[in-house]
């Protein structure tokens, strides 16, 4: 049984009321009978999920009536998203609107794709709320300083830009070209390829194009910040004010590191996304907090929950430890119960994101060996 929030330690930051996690339940369980209708209704669900449902011993526009009861369903494995024909997961309803696909790094074989038409416009305006305007000005130009190509990333950054009244200046960054040259141990090579994507971000920030916000990875940040120093400038005096940042590499100590070293009296707030998630937002960094850095996925789009090790049906007491499973749930995409290649440890839900957070997130322990971080 799962630790309650009143039964837990007071954390400093404000927890969510029961009132709150209720509400936020009803809804979780609503939108997921809704997004289930939509994906299996023969008039509007896609290909693959269509034909699965013939393999079901369940009927899921009858029987799913929650969250819980996606647990009905068998693992979804990653393989299904290898490879095509894409279209199989373009459901019936949105067969009209223009499409996208983004895809996952490729470094083990086939890529993973996600099919898209609106659903990354919809998380970056949702996360444009979270972000302060005293550092996030509306109007503001902003830096993309991170993995370009088939990647969500990059266009969900513009888009951002774009939704805040800017415009969003781009690097050339390919991710696969910098994993490969760590596995094959090339760190000369490594140095100089980093230094070119660096050497870009200054080009732009020099050319008086009044950036103010930027998105990039800590290890690039902390790059981008040493290149600074030796050109006798930093972070905030060429001007930017407001930094999105993600990646693995995102621990307390570095966090604090870059808050007193690196930033020159940026603000930044780190996130945790991926293709299939969207975008989670973190609660305030602070001191008094031991800069834990807590991520609440943005329910009821998509669903983080921090799961045993050996029984991936049960989420593990508050403060433990375990596997992220993610359910997303939207028109676009319907993916129960994925687990992902990241562990971490469970939070409580925070007043702002009534539901439950994770902490700590890092490389899954089973598959850390062979996982290649790259560019976060």
């Amino acid at each position: 049984m799962a630790t309650s929030p009143a039964t837990s330690p007071s954390p400093i930051f404000d927890v969510a009321t029961d009132d709150a996690v209720r509400a936020a339940r009803e809804r979780l369980d609503a939108h997921t009978v809704e997004t289930v209708a939509w994906h299996f209704h023969e008039s509007t669900g896609c290909p693959f999920w269509l034909e699965y449902a013939k393999s079901l011993t369940f009927n899921p526009l009858t029987e799913i009536k929650g969250f819980d009861d996606l647990k009905k369903f068998p693992p979804f494995e990653d393989e299904w998203l290898r490879g095509g024909p894409i279209r199989r997961w373009v459901p019936k309803g949105l067969a009209d609107q223009p499409a996208y696909v983004f895809e996952t790094g490729g470094t083990t074989g086939i890529p993973k794709s996600r099919y898209n038409s609106r659903d990354f416009r919809t998380d970056y305006e949702m996360f444009s709320d979270t972000l302060p305007e005293q550092y996030f000005p509306k109007g503001a130009n902003w830096l993309m300083l991170g993995p370009s190509g088939p990647r969500r990333l990059r266009l969900s950054i513009e888009h951002l830009a774009q939704y805040r009244g800017g415009i969003c200046f781009c690097v050339d960054l390919d991710p696969r070209w910098v994993i490969k040259l760590i596995q094959k141990g090339w760190m000369e090579h490594l140095e100089a390829y980093k230094q070119h994507c660096i050497d870009q971000a200054i080009t732009i920030l020099e050319a008086g194009h009044d950036i103010r916000c930027m998105f990039t990875t800590p290890k690039l940040l902390e790059a981008l910040a040493l290149a600074l120093e030796k050109k006798g400038t930093t972070i905030g005096k060429a001007g930017i004010t407001g930094i999105f940042s993600g990646g693995t590499e995102f621990t307390p100590q570095w966090t604090r590191f870059a808050v007193e070293e690196l930033l020159d009296g940026a603000f930044m707030t780190p996130t945790y996304g991926n293709t299939l998630m969207g975008l989670a937002a973190s609660r305030p960094v602070v001191p008094a907090d031991g800069y834990t850095i807590a991520y609440y996925a943005p329910q009821p789009r998509a669903v983080i929950e921090v799961v045993d090790f050996d029984n991936p049906d049960d989420v593990v007491p508050y403060g433990g430890t375990g596997r992220v499973r993610l359910t997303t749930l939207t028109k676009e995409t319907f993916i129960p119960g994925f687990l992902e290649r990241d562990e971490g440890e469970r939070e409580l839900p925070y007043a702002k994101y009534p539901w439950d957070g994770i902490s700590g997130v890092r490389p899954f322990r089973a598959l850390a060996a062979t996982t290649t971080v790259g560019v976060y």
